[in-house]
C-alpha cells in the first residue's frame, strides 16, 4: 500500500479484516473453564419484591451461583454511578436514584435485573433462570412522560416529588424576559424528540476472569477507561491499576456503549465468586430491555422576534425523560450538553433553557449519537420554519437574515459558546443550488399528477464536539518492523485505524501498511478520553502529532549517534521522495526512520546505553469545535395511505479540513440515515396500564431499511477550526443532528404547514391528513 497524504479519499484499511470475518468481537471470546451468565428481569414495570426462592435454581443441573441484590449489598459492592452533579435553580442538589446493579426492595422498569444465574452452559444459566421464584406486590407504573410529571403519578422513587429530579436553568432570564417584552411577534411551538431504541448491530456483552486481585473485563465499550475508573472507584472499591478493561472490535455504539451498566457489575463479581471466568452476551430483546435509550424530549419553544423578523430571544421549557434510574451521564445530556447550541448559528441577544429531569419507569435514557444537540437543533430549526410561516417571510430568508457573517468571527453565542470560525450563509447558498430549491415547484406539480402530496424543507445545524481537556497517544516501534500507534479513543466503526495510521504517515512518513493502531487496552496508556461528542480525531489527532513530534526529536538525536554528526546539523524529511528520512544537511548522508528504529533496538540489545524513538505524549485539548451545515429534504406523502418517502436529500457539511473525505461522507450517511429512522420510523412504545415495552423487538420497531433511503449527496465545504493544527471540527455527528428537523420541515411543507410530531408514521400522517 502506498503512503498517503491527507485529504485523500482512502478506503479503509481495517474493511478487508472486517468483511473477511477476521474481527473480534466481545462474544467472539472465550477464556478456559469459562461459564456462562443469564440475567433475571423484572416483567413488571414497578413492584415490591416480596421474596426471592433461589432454591430451585441451585438445584438445576450445571448451575454454579444464584446472585441477589442482597448478595451484593452483603459484599460491599457499590451501586452503578451517576457522574454529573447538578444543580436545580434553587440551588439544591438534583434527586438521587441509588442504582443496585441487581435490584434490592423493589423493581422499577421492565427489564430492571432481579438475579443474575451463572452455569456451565447458557443454556443452564436459562434453566436456573427459570427456576428463580419472584413474589412481587405490583403497584401503579408512570411510563408517559407526558404525564409522569402532573400531581398524582405514580412515584418512581419515594420523596422525589411529582417524579421531577432536577429543575434546572441556563442563560440570561431577565435579559430574555425583556427581549420578548419588546417583541413584535412571538411564536411558540411543542415538540416531541421521540424515544429512540439504539439497535447498535452487535449487542452488549462482557467476560469477567480474575487473577489473583487483578480482574480483567473483556467487553466492547467506547473507552475501557471510564468502565474501568468507575466500575474500580464506585463498585468494587479497589485500586483502578488492578482492574484491566479490553475493548475488542465494537460493532456500533452510538453513545450507549460509553456506560458502565449492570452487567460488568455482575460478571465481575460472579468471577470472583466462582474462580472462573464469565461469559454474559445480551439477546436482542434483552438489548431492548437494558440498553440505555435515546431522546425522549416534550419541549416548549418560544421565539421572540421584531418587526423585521430579526430573532430577539429564545425561551425553552424541556422536560427530559431520564427513566428510573439516572444513568452515568443522563443529567447532563439534555443540560450541558443540549443547551450549549441552543442559539445554534443564529445572532439570538438573549436565551433562557430551563430543563426538568423527570422519572418514569422505563429503561434509563443517556447519550444517543448528538447527545442533546440534536434535540435543540430540532426545536430550533422547528421553531424558525413555524415563524417564517405566521408572520409570512421566506423560510430561506429568514434565517439569511438572522445568521452570524463570518465576518463576526471569533463570535460568542447568546449561550456564552465561542465559534471560531463558520460562514453559514455560503453552505446555505451551496445546498439551495444543489438541491435546486428555485425549481421546486416544478417538482412538487409533477408529484401532484401522480396523487402525492411533495414537500421541501431545510434545516441548517451547529454541532458542539465534547470530551476531556487532554488525550494520549504513544508510538512503538516493534520488534518485526511495524510501528504500533496505541489511542485512547475507540473506534466503533468509525474508521480510526485509517484516519490515525493516515496522520502517522503523514507525519513520520512511515508506509500506511507499517502502521498498526492499537486501542481499548486500559493498561496500554494512563488514561484515554475513549470516543464520544464526535471528539475522537480532534482530540486524538492532537495527541498523535504532540508524539510524532516527540519521535522526531528522539530520531534527530539518535540519528547523530549512528550517522556520527551533531544534533544540530540533523534533518528530517517525512514527505517526498526521500520521505521518513533523517539527513545530515548540505550532506547525501542519511538513514530511514524504519532502519534507525531497527539500529537502536540491536544497540539496546547488545547492552549499550542510547536513545529509543519509542514515546507517549499528552495533548491538551483547549477548545471544542463547531461542525455545522444544511440539510434539504424532499418528501412524497401517498394521501391514502400516509406513507412517507424521502426521494431526496442532500447535505452540505463544514466539518472543517476532511482528513479523509470518504470517511467523512460515510460518517455523514449513518447519521442521516438514523436521523430519517427517528423522523419517520422508530417509534418506542410502552404500554400506559402495565408498562410493558410494546416495541421490543424488531417486529415491532420499525428502524429504516436500504430502500426507505435515497442516494445522500454530502458536499464538503471546508472553513477550517482555528483552534486545533489539523483545522477539523468533527464529523460522527452531524448526520443525525440535521436531518430529523430538515424531514419534518419538509413533511410539514407537504402537509400545508400541518404539524406532525416524531416518528410521522404512516398512522400518524393518515390521521393528520382526515383530521384536516
Amino acid at each position: 500500500m502506498a503512503k498517503f497524504g491527507l485529504s485523500q479519499s482512502v478506503r479503509r484499511v481495517e474493511d478487508p479484516r472486517l468483511l473477511k470475518g477476521q474481527g473480534r468481537y466481545t462474544d467472539d471470546i472465550s477464556l478456559p473453564g469459562q461459564t456462562y451468565g443469564v440475567v433475571l428481569r423484572s416483567p413488571h414495570a414497578h413492584a415490591k419484591i416480596l421474596s426471592i426462592d433461589i432454591s430451585g435454581a441451585k438445584a438445576v443441573p450445571g448451575v454454579l451461583a444464584v446472585i441477589t441484590g442482597a448478595d451484593l449489598e452483603a459484599q460491599g459492592i457499590g451501586h452503578v454511578p451517576c457522574m454529573i452533579p447538578l444543580k436545580n435553580r434553587d440551588g439544591t442538589p438534583r434527586a438521587e436514584t441509588p442504582h443496585p446493579a441487581i435490584a434490592v426492595g423493589a423493581v422499577r422498569y421492565v427489564g430492571d435485573p432481579v438475579a443474575f444465574i451463572v452455569a456451565e452452559t447458557p443454556q443452564g444459566a436459562r434453566d436456573g433462570a427459570e427456576a428463580v421464584m419472584v413474589d412481587y406486590d405490583v403497584l401503579p407504573a408512570a411510563t408517559d412522560l407526558a404525564t409522569a410529571h402532573q400531581p398524582g403519578a405514580p412515584l418512581v422513587w419515594e420523596g422525589v416529588k411529582n417524579n421531577i429530579a432536577f429543575d434546572w436553568e441556563a442563560g440570561d432570564r431577565q435579559k430574555t424576559d425583556a427581549a420578548f417584552a419588546r417583541a413584535a411577534h412571538v411564536t411558540r411551538l411543542t415538540v416531541v424528540n421521540n424515544r429512540v431504541v439504539v439497535s447498535s448491530m452487535e449487542a452488549r456483552a462482557a467476560v469477567a476472569a480474575w487473577e489473583g486481585d487483578r480482574l480483567t473485563l473483556h467487553t466492547n465499550t467506547q473507552g475501557s477507561w471510564s468502565v474501568r475508573d468507575m466500575l474500580a472507584k464506585a463498585v468494587l472499591k479497589m485500586p483502578a491499576e488492578k482492574i484491566r478493561v479490553l475493548t475488542p472490535d465494537v460493532g456500533g455504539g452510538f453513545g450507549m456503549k460509553l456506560f458502565l451498566y449492570p452487567e460488568h457489575v455482575m460478571v465481575s463479581v460472579a468471577a470472583r465468586q466462582i474462580g472462573r471466568p464469565v461469559k454474559w452476551a445480551s439477546e436482542r430483546t434483552e438489548a431492548f430491555l437494558s440498553d440505555t435509550h435515546g431522546r425522549d424530549n416534550i419541549t416548549v419553544g418560544e421565539l421572540a422576534l421584531d418587526k423585521d423578523g430579526k430573532f430577539l430571544a429564545l425561551r425553552t421549557k424541556n422536560y427530559a425523560n431520564m427513566g428510573a434510574y439516572f444513568s452515568n451521564f443522563a443529567p447532563f445530556i439534555p443540560t450541558g450538553a443540549g443547551t450549549k447550541v441552543l442559539a445554534s448559528v443564529y445572532g439570538f441577544e438573549a436565551i433562557h433553557a430551563n430543563v426538568l429531569g423527570v422519572l418514569t419507569h422505563t429503561v434509563p435514557v443517556d447519550a444517543y449519537r448528538g447527545a442533546g444537540r440534536p434535540e435543540s437543533n430540532y426545536l430550533v430549526e422547528r421553531l424558525i420554519d413555524t415563524a417564517a410561516r405566521e408572520i409570512g417571510i421566506d423560510r430561506v430568508e429568514i434565517r439569511k437574515r438572522n445568521m452570524v457573517p463570518p465576518s463576526a468571527m471569533p463570535y460568542v453565542s447568546a449561550m456564552g459558546q465561542r465559534y471560531d470560525s463558520g460562514d453559514f450563509s455560503r453552505l446555505l447558498d451551496t445546498a439551495l443550488q444543489k438541491i435546486d430549491w428555485a425549481g421546486f415547484e416544478a417538482r412538487r406539480a409533477e408529484a401532484a399528477k401522480r396523487g402525492k402530496k411533495r414537500g421541501i424543507g431545510l434545516a441548517y445545524y451547529l454541532e458542539a464536539t465534547g470530551g476531556g481537556p487532554t488525550e494520549n497517544a504513544k508510538v512503538v516501534f516493534a520488534e518485526d518492523g511495524m510501528v504500533d500507534v496505541y489511542v485512547g479513543t475507540q473506534s466503533t466503526g468509525q474508521g480510526h485505524e485509517t484516519a490515525y495510521a493516515m496522520l502517522t504517515s503523514h507525519e513520520l512518513g512511515i508506509p500506511v501498511d507499517k502502521i498498526r493502531v492499537k486501542q481499548g487496552d486500559s493498561e496500554s496508556l494512563p488514561d484515554g478520553g475513549g470516543t464520544g461528542g464526535a471528539r475522537s480525531l480532534y482530540s486524538e489527532g492532537q495527541a498523535i502529532l504532540v508524539t510524532t513530534a516527540s519521535v522526531v526529536e528522539k530520531g534527530k538525536q539518535a540519528a547523530a549517534e549512528v550517522l556520527e554528526a551533531a544534533v544540530a546539523d540533523i534533518e528530517f524529511t517525512p514527505r517526498g521522495a526521500g520521505g521518513g528520512r533523517f539527513l545530515v544537511a548540505g550532506t547525501d548522508r542519511g538513514i530511514g526512520i524504519l532502519e534507525l528504529a531497527t539500529e537502536q533496538r540491536k544497540r539496546v540489545a547488545a547492552g549499550q546505553s542510547t536513545i529509543l524513538l519509542d514515546t507517549m505524549e499528552t495533548a491538551k485539548i483547549d477548545a471544542h469545535t463547531f461542525p455545522n451545515g444544511c440539510h434539504m429534504a424532499e418528501v412524497e406523502v401517498d394521501t391514502d395511505t400516509g406513507i412517507v418517502t424521502v426521494p431526496r436529500y442532500i447535505v452540505v457539511d463544514d466539518v472543517g479540513h476532511a482528513l479523509n473525505p470518504l470517511i467523512v461522507r460515510g460518517q455523514v450517511h449513518g447519521g442521516v440515515a438514523q436521523g430519517v429512522g427517528q423522523a419517520l420510523f422508530e417509534r418506542t412504545a410502552y404500554d400506559s396500564a402495565s408498562g410493558q415495552l410494546l416495541s421490543a423487538s424488531f417486529m415491532d420497531y420499525a428502524l429504516p431499511r436500504a430502500n426507505d433511503l435515497p442516494d445522500i449527496d454530502v458536499e464538503l465545504v471546508a472553513v477550517e477550526c482555528e483552534t486545533n493544527p489539523l483545522g477539523v471540527k468533527g464529523a460522527g455527528e452531524a448526520g443525525a443532528v440535521g436531518s430529523p428537523p430538515a424531514v419534518i420541515n419538509a413533511l410539514v411543507d407537504a402537509l400545508g404547514g400541518k404539524v406532525v410530531d416524531m416518528p410521522a408514521t404512516p398512522e400518524s400522517v393518515w390521521k393528520a391528513l382526515r383530521a384536516a
